[in-house]
């Protein structure tokens, strides 16, 4: 079906103005992404909740707390929903009050969990919601009943073991326990190229000094002052932690899956909520554990200390009438609110850049795909306004008001080079620009009209690109440099980001920058999907290879890009050894054929030329390599059979069958050195098996398709080794293009999108037909 058959909202519907009647079970839709559901729930949902513990100095105690929540008050009537309830550990510290330590814990109840729901509740689960086609409208609520369970907080801190210390000039030292805990967040990546960066060092070795000062000091010896990063010696702690990660990667199949359910039992009750009745997937609900931080680039905050996050740190937002969730006695929530104008479910403050963090709908919530539908949406409704935007600021390249001319030219950047609008930044922000905070070293100007620009961008990734710009604009920077402006000076010193997208609304509500770079991005993959040249006939990767390069461009025209993975000339070698090696099977089934019709040389010559392009030497090489990794998968399989084995107290196999199964593999090989030292003549026993030429040309037409295959995938590997193609696919092109892609060429779904995606994009996948269009 398409869009303009079956979803509720298009571009002409918002330009007549007219409202539709909202019906019993309808759903509106508002400015900021909101959904809203008018729907009668006469069911309830009971809950059994499991018991909850409460650790603190003292000893142990029960909370058994009332698990009832009530869904706010309908028209329709009361809607109740028992949810389950957060518990924490908490553990006082002597020397300061910040440094309580909080967990969860859950205790395994005797009881299964039951739910008992109506048929009518069930129809309203997020799996079965198609907001997409439904009638949807503009209103300013969105939600009218949101139900949680807060957010779970990372584990308490484990001190280290007696034996385990901080060395400081040549003696062990012994530390609090907060400036135990930052001190083992270094200790543990030592080894690691953050660790060894002096901006890294001496930003932790700060935030350390400053902790251990909040913690009372040194305990013992009293009295010592920790003054000399270069005194400290963190290879105890590096090898305590990595005794820790080897003894994880030890543990049984048994072991790691009753750490999973165990880790999946707890995080369960924070993983949904109840939005308007309806239960949708909660996205980030953990609360991010302290560290040291990382960042991009050449950040300047890098090794900083991100602290400990509390329940007093935290507000929470869900309806007035659900039940807050409980905290351990002596914490409280910061605030708990009933704003339903937002969509986030909890909020805080992170101290590395005081910046919000929240607490989101999952990435396949209502929610989030109305908000992808609503930016794609906008997007689209840019190409009726694009050419009067072009027109306009062509005419003021020519303006002689300075600050037009600025105007004119940032929005020909944006819009032809999909740059990002730019901000001012901090002195301790890293130094990334944008188009309006470009500066006067970060463009360099060659007659006639080429321009090279080079900064750093988002997430300190380098924009460099040499580009042919409009002789005018080419005019207006040359002027925009002129003296006495110098290295360090603003190129757009009458603009910033706000008063740009302040002005590009005049041409359309809702406008900004970013609208721009999704409009080019979603324009430019229409325009590849038109210009392919796709026959349905065509194996599926020969036509993926065709999508990821449209893709491609898009990528590069948004400059995303990657770094070479570490593991990238290894992965790339794997492939290629992968093709040899089908070319090797290949090629003995084509000298299996010569041999049982030896004709065949003189009357198709042609198809056996490459019977000898290996040499003895390769040949030799891709047996061993073959024989190797045969070795290698029987040795796991007898493993990985005995661990089932003793997980089901079933007797294990003995070590004679391994032996065996290596004893075949060494005959085998046998067999193939045997093969290249006789000039390619095979055994009887292989002939045997193989004496059939029909089937002998089936074999080899299959192994030359997966040789083909094989080698598209190795070259889409390489192009894109630079290139982040996820990032384009994801946010800048509308996935309904993508869909279009599958639908109009047979490619399955599932070989663009992952689970994760097709969840995501389920509205884009169920919405469109193959002659879609942005």
């Amino acid at each position: 079906m398409s869009v303009t058959k079956k979803q509720a909202v298009t571009l002409t519907d918002k330009k007549n103005g007219s409202k539709k009647r909202t019906r019993k079970h309808s759903l509106s839709i508002v400015d900021d992404e909101v959904i809203n559901l008018n729907k009668k729930v006469k069911g309830k949902v009971n809950v059994k909740n499991s018991k909850l513990l409460l650790k603190n100095d003292i000893p142990l105690k029960k909370i058994e707390p009332d698990l009832k929540s009530t869904l706010a008050k309908q028209e329709d009537g009361d809607n109740e929903l028992q949810s389950s309830q957060l518990s924490f550990t908490t553990n006082k510290s002597e020397n300061s009050t910040k440094s309580k330590k909080i967990s969860s814990a859950i205790k395994k109840d005797e009881e299964t969990s039951e739910t008992q729901v109506t048929n009518e509740y069930e129809e309203g689960e997020s799996d079965d919601y198609k907001w997409w086609e439904a009638d949807l409208e503009d209103d300013t609520e969105k939600w009218q009943t949101l139900v949680h369970n807060g957010v779970l907080f990372p584990p308490e801190y484990e001190a280290l073991p007696n034996s385990v210390n901080l060395i400081y000039d040549g003696k062990p030292i012994k530390l609090p326990i907060q400036a135990e805990e930052v001190a083992g967040f270094f200790g543990a990546m030592i080894n690691t190229d953050h660790a060894k960066n002096p901006v890294f060092q001496a930003n932790f070795f700060r935030d350390f000094q400053l902790v251990l000062k909040e913690s009372g000091g040194v305990l013992e010896p009293s009295g010592l002052k920790i003054t000399d990063f270069n005194k400290c010696n963190f290879e105890p702690i590096f090898d305590y932690y990595e005794s820790k990660r080897e003894e994880k990667k030890q543990l049984s199949r048994a072991e790691k899956k009753a750490l999973k359910d165990e880790k999946e039992k707890l995080e369960e009750p924070y993983k949904f909520c109840y939005l308007n009745g309806r239960k949708e997937q909660v996205g980030n609900f953990r609360v991010e554990p302290p560290s040291l931080f990382r960042g991009r680039g050449q950040h300047p905050k890098t090794g900083s200390l991100k602290r400990r996050v509390f329940p007093e740190d935290i507000i929470l937002n869900l309806d007035k009438n659900a039940k807050v969730p409980e905290l351990p006695v002596g914490h409280k929530w910061g605030e708990v609110k009933h704003d339903n104008t937002v969509q986030w479910l909890a909020m805080w403050k992170e101290n590395i850049f005081n910046s919000f963090k929240y607490v989101r709908f999952a990435a396949n919530s209502s929610l989030k795909g109305i908000s992808d539908y609503k930016k794609f949406e906008k997007a689209r409704e840019l190409k009726n306004h694009i050419e009067k935007i072009r027109k306009d600021y062509n005419e003021k390249l020519h303006s002689k008001v300075t600050f037009e001319r600025q105007i004119a030219v940032a929005t020909y950047l944006i819009d032809v080079f999909a740059l990002r609008a730019g901000g001012e930044k901090g002195e301790d922000e890293a130094d990334t620009v944008g188009c309006c905070s470009l500066r006067y070293e970060h463009i360099s100007l060659t007659p006639p009209n080429n321009v090279t620009f080079d900064f750093l961008g988002k997430d300190s990734i380098r924009f460099f690109q040499e580009v042919t710009v409009d002789k005018q604009v080419f005019k207006s920077l040359k002027l925009f440099k002129k003296a006495p402006k110098k290295s360090g000076d603003q190129l757009f010193d009458r603009l910033d980001p706000s008063i740009l997208n302040k002005h590009l609304q005049n041409y359309m509500p809702g406008l900004t920058a970013k609208v721009f770079r999704t409009y080019n991005a979603s324009k430019t993959m229409q325009d590849q999907l038109d210009g392919m040249n796709v026959e349905l006939e065509q194996p599926i990767q020969e036509k993926i290879l065709q999508y990821n390069a449209a893709n491609r461009e898009v990528a590069i025209l948004c400059n995303h890009q990657r770094s070479v993975g570490k593991n990238h000339e290894a992965s790339v070698q794997k492939a290629g050894d992968k093709i040899e090696e089908l070319v090797w099977q290949k090629i003995r089934f084509k000298r299996a054929l010569l041999q049982l019709n030896p004709g065949l040389k003189e009357s198709d010559g042609k198809h056996f030329k490459d019977v000898w392009d290996l040499t003895k030497e390769k040949e030799l090489e891709i047996i061993k390599r073959v024989s190797e990794r045969d070795l290698l998968k029987f040795k796991r399989k007898f493993d990985n059979e005995n661990e089932k084995k003793k997980e089901i107290n079933e007797e294990l196999l003995p070590e004679t069958q391994l032996e065996e199964w290596m004893k075949k593999v060494n005959d085998q090989q046998n067999d193939y050195i045997k093969e290249v030292e006789n000039d390619g003549k095979l055994s009887d026993e292989f002939m045997e098996k193989n004496n059939k030429e029909d089937k002998l040309r089936e074999k080899i037409q299959k192994l030359e398709q997966r040789i083909v295959n094989a080698n598209l995938q190795l070259k889409d590997k390489e192009d894109n080794s630079q290139v982040s193609l996820g990032t384009s696919k994801i946010n800048y092109i509308d996935p309904r293009l993508s869909v279009v892609f599958c639908k109009r060429f047979n490619v399955p779904i599932e070989k663009i999108f992952t689970k994760t995606l097709r969840d995501k994009f389920k509205w884009a996948i169920e919405s469109v037909d193959d002659d879609w269009r942005f």
